[in-house]
């Protein structure tokens, strides 16, 4: 049976991704497919984008990784621009938008936010006419056949739903998760290419990292928003949500 480990969402945190790759490793697993937003928020971005492309068989296109390349005054983007520099941003616009594939006779597609368009935002509690659209197909993808199993990033919040004999699942973020405080990533294992129904494998991992090595790697880059960015990986908590005070 072969092994696959999703990740997603790492934003520009080099020790969390170095963390989960190194959890990997230790599990050997030799395939992984990244479901996008590689840079934003953190400040290593360019190290990130080199060691993804380096480490994963499979990369799709994030809408951080769409949107970075775009003409900006933002202070903080044009931050993460200069960083990343033209060739890895060329490399993020060459991105796929989806990923498919069949395995233990599930037709399985993966994407980063919806099978529509990266920016489309799709939490579980989502009503259950919205959450049966993900399986199904559109011209963004590589075909339009409705899934059996799907499993997307963006939203920063792993969780597994069943529906009508289908599987949806997050695969959480690796670089700045919005629940707990812990890296997180998928492991999809079953007969790869095989249509014959067999068994399917869907685990979730969280992998424990230096959250304050994240924080003080953006502190010594200089890197914009920090404060913010220290509150969500120390908390789990958006930083447009207010933290209530004791």
């Amino acid at each position: 049976m072969k092994k696959i480990a999703l990740i997603s969402d790492i934003h520009g945190n080099l020790p969390a991704l170095e963390a989960v790759l190194a959890d990997i490793a230790d599990r050997q697993i030799e395939s992984i497919y990244c479901l996008g937003d590689l840079i934003g928020k953190g400040p290593s971005g360019h190290l990130v984008v080199d060691l993804i492309a380096e480490s994963c068989e499979k990369v799709v296109r994030g809408n951080w990784d769409e949107f970075i390349s775009s003409p900006t005054e933002d202070e903080a983007l044009l931050w993460h621009q200069q960083k990343l520099g033209p060739e890895r941003l060329a490399y993020l616009a060459s991105l796929p938008f989806s990923i498919e594939l069949v395995m233990s006779g599930r037709r399985i597609r993966l994407f980063h936010a919806s099978p529509r368009s990266l920016y489309e935002r799709i939490h579980p509690g989502a009503n259950r006419e919205t959450l049966l659209s993900l399986f199904q197909g559109s011209d963004e993808c590589e075909s339009v056949f409705i899934a059996d199993v799907v499993g997307y990033g963006d939203i920063h919040n792993a969780y597994i739903q069943h529906f009508e004999g289908k599987i949806l699942f997050n695969v959480g973020s690796v670089g700045n998760p919005l629940e707990i405080t812990q890296a997180s990533y998928v492991i999809l294992e079953g007969n790869y290419g095989d249509l014959k129904q067999s068994p399917l494998g869907i685990q979730f991992v969280r992998v424990p990292y230096s959250i304050q090595s994240s924080i003080d790697q953006a502190a010594e880059a200089g890197m914009p928003l920090l404060d913010e960015y220290a509150q969500e990986l120390r908390t789990g908590v958006y930083r447009g949500i207010k933290l209530k005070k004791d």
